[in-house]
C-alpha cells in the first residue's frame, strides 16, 4: 500500500511539474522575447534565450513621461473599483439569500437578464455621457460595465447559500441581530475565501481595462496605464509602416514593433502576477476560518 501511494505521488509531482513547466514556458519566452534585439528577432525569431540583450523596447516604453502618472491613475482605480464592486457584489448576493425578502424573484430576474442580454455600446456611451456626465472623470474607469457583474453575484450567492450554515443565521436574527450586523459580522467574516476569488478578478479586470479610457476619457491626465501602452503600440506600428526603405535602415532601432509587443505585455502582466501570491494566502485562510466545526 505504501509502495503504491509512494508510486501514485511521484507520477502526480512529475505530472504537475511538466503542467508547471508549460504554464512558465510561454512567460519566459515573452520576457527573454522583450529585452531581445529587435534585428535578432527579425531574423531568427524567438527564443528563451536572447543571442543579444536589447532594451531597446523598455527605452521606448518608459521613455514616455506619462507612463508613471498612468500606473498612478490605473492602481488608484483598480483599488477602489474592486472595494466598491466587493461591497456590492456580497450587498446584493446576500440580499438575495433572505428569506421571505418581497420582490426577491423579480431583483433575481433582473440580475439574470443583465447577465445574458446588454443595452450595446452605443446606448452604454449615450448613457453614461449624456445622463451622468462621467466622460473625463475617475468615474468614467470605476462604473461602466466593471462595477458589478451579473455572474460574480450568483457565484458568491450560491456560496453564501451553501457554504454558510442557515442555522447561525436564523440564531443571530432570533437574538435581534439587524440583517446588516448579520451581513458585516457574521457572513462576511466567513466569506474570505469568495470576496478574496470575486476581488482579485474583479481587480484584474479593473487593470486590464483599456475600453473605459478609450470611450470616455479624452484627457491626457486620466489615461490608464493598459490604453496607454496600447497607444504606444498602435503608434510604433504606424511609424514602422509609414518608414520608406531609406528610413527603415537608420530608425528601425528607434522604432522597435516585434519586441515592443512583449515588452507592452510584460509591463501590464507583472503587477498581476506580483499580486496574486497575497490573494493565495487569503484563500487558505478563508477555507479555515470559514469552516464548520463539529
Amino acid at each position: 500500500m505504501v509502495k503504491k501511494d509512494t508510486s501514485f505521488q511521484i507520477i502526480d509531482n512529475i505530472i504537475m511539474i511538466i503542467m508547471c513547466l508549460l504554464v512558465l514556458f510561454p512567460i519566459g519566452l515573452l520576457i527573454m522575447s522583450s529585452m531581445s534585439a529587435e534585428s535578432d528577432v527579425i531574423k531568427y525569431g524567438y527564443s528563451l534565450m536572447p543571442r543579444q540583450f536589447d532594451f531597446t523596447a523598455y527605452k521606448y516604453i518608459f521613455g514616455e513621461g506619462s507612463i508613471f502618472h498612468s500606473y498612478f491613475i490605473t492602481v488608484s482605480v483598480t483599488v477602489i473599483g474592486t472595494v466598491l464592486s466587493v461591497i456590492m457584489t456580497t450587498m446584493i448576493a446576500y440580499t438575495l439569500t433572505v428569506p421571505g425578502l418581497p420582490g426577491k424573484k423579480i431583483i433575481s430576474f433582473y440580475v439574470l437578464f443583465t447577465m445574458l442580454f446588454s443595452g450595446g455600446l452605443v446606448p452604454s456611451y449615450m448613457m453614461w455621457s449624456n445622463i451622468f456626465h462621467i466622460k473625463n472623470t475617475y468615474g468614467a474607469l470605476i462604473f461602466p460595465s466593471l462595477l458589478c457583474s451579473a455572474f460574480h453575484i450568483m457565484i458568491t450567492r450560491s456560496y453564501f447559500q451553501n457554504n454558510i450554515p442557515g442555522e447561525i443565521l436564523e440564531s443571530a436574527r432570533i437574538d435581534g441581530m439587524t440583517e446588516f450586523g448579520i451581513f458585516f459580522k457574521i457572513v462576511l467574516p466567513l466569506s474570505t475565501p469568495i470576496i478574496a476569488t470575486i476581488g482579485f478578478m474583479r481587480a484584474l479586470m479593473y487593470w486590464n481595462d483599456w475600453t473605459n479610457s478609450l470611450y470616455y476619457i479624452t484627457d491626457k491626465n486620466l489615461v490608464s496605464i493598459q490604453a496607454l501602452l496600447n497607444n504606444m503600440l498602435t503608434n510604433a506600428q504606424y511609424l514602422a509602416q509609414s518608414m520608406d526603405a531609406s528610413m527603415v535602415a537608420t530608425d528601425s532601432a528607434n522604432v522597435p514593433s516585434l519586441t515592443l509587443r512583449m515588452a507592452v505585455a510584460v509591463v501590464g502582466m507583472l503587477p498581476m502576477i506580483a499580486l496574486y501570491p497575497f490573494f493565495q494566502k487569503y484563500y487558505m485562510k478563508g477555507l479555515t476560518v470559514g469552516a464548520v466545526k463539529g
